[in-house]
């Protein structure tokens, strides 16, 4: 039943695209001055941003072509 009921919304669902907008492209440096605002002392910057790195939550790019960041502790 659920699926004749999807069936027959399909036509009247609008098709639509979404656009990205680029992100701007910051620093490293500008990734630890923004981390070291919410963190307590060096060690935690340090950390979260090895965290950040390792997850691959945060890119490093050079000259147009993404890195692997290895975080070697």
């Amino acid at each position: 039943m659920a699926s004749k009921l999807l069936q027959a919304m399909q036509p009247a669902m609008k098709k639509t695209t979404q656009i990205l907008k680029t992100r701007p492209k910051l620093s490293l440096g500008d990734l630890i001055l923004a981390v070291s605002s919410y963190t307590k002392n060096t060690k935690e910057t340090v950390a979260a941003v090895a965290d950040l790195l390792g997850s691959g939550q945060v890119r490093v790019e050079n000259n147009g072509r993404f890195r692997r960041a290895r975080v070697c502790q």
